[in-house]
């Protein structure tokens, strides 16, 4: 039987420079809880190390961990990567590693913690998790594919580091699986504003950087069961499943 199923798929963890260190893998996981999410995806900046904690700390309570990225491409254009294991994960993160550059100013952008699902410091990751790869919109939509993972542009309504801000357009022949209208525009309001991206599914998300943010804003999506095929399904509109505008 199909239900629906709130979903935020784009929360950040302390990982992400630009997010507060309260953001760690525990704290995250209540406060979705609290939020009566039932899916959320784990999208830090160019990083990943993050999501299995989260996947532990989510262990045993009712909630689907979906492990995520958000890339920022050559163009400087945000896009989340949704995939179904850490396998693929990790095989994106081995990709970004060799395609991002330069090294975290903390002063200037934050500590980018590595943080288990004890509360402890694992690590702290000195990459410049802020900085675009060398990578094209094409090309990281390609890797996420080859991995069977969801390619979705983020915020496709803010000025910067979205498709629309970026390059002013979206290509006709572009494969994405969705496009992400941020909790600011809500679904109704981006269909008006983009009448012309209607053969696209739309999704919106919190893109939270604070515990507070964590589920303000949601798509419903009419599923069968928590699953990543079931999300895809419903992200394509098959055998009933959908997200619910």
């Amino acid at each position: 039987m199909l239900k629906v199923y709130h979903c935020d798929l784009h929360i950040h963890t302390c990982l992400s420079p630009c997010a507060e260190l309260d953001m760690h893998p525990q704290a995250l996981v209540a406060r979705a809880l609290e939020k009566n999410l039932d899916i959320i995806a784990v999208s830090d900046h160019n990083a990943s190390a993050n999501v299995p904690y989260v996947l532990a700390a989510a262990a045993g309570k009712n909630i689907r961990i979906v492990p995520a990225m958000e890339i920022t491409t050559r163009e400087e254009v945000h896009v989340l990567a949704l995939l179904e294991n850490l396998s693929a994960l990790r095989e994106l993160q081995a990709l970004i590693d060799r395609h991002l550059f330069g090294k975290n100013d903390e002063d200037r952008f934050g500590v980018q913690a590595v943080v288990n699902e004890r509360g402890e410091v694992e690590d702290i990751n000195t990459q410049l998790l802020l900085g675009a790869t060398d990578l094209s919109i094409d090309e990281i939509v390609a890797a996420i594919h080859r991995l069977e993972g969801l390619a979705i542009p983020a915020h496709i309504d803010r000025e910067s580091f979205s498709v629309l801000g970026q390059l002013g357009f979206i290509d006709d022949n572009a494969h994405f699986d969705a496009l992400e209208i941020s909790g600011r525009t809500g679904l109704s309001r981006g269909r008006l504003r983009y009448p012309e991206l209607d053969r696209y599914p739309f999704l919106t998300s919190s893109d939270a950087h604070f515990l507070r943010d964590i589920g303000t804003a949601t798509s419903a999506l009419l599923l069968e069961a928590p699953t990543f095929a079931e999300i895809r399904m419903a992200l394509a509109g098959q055998n009933g499943r959908r997200i619910v505008e």
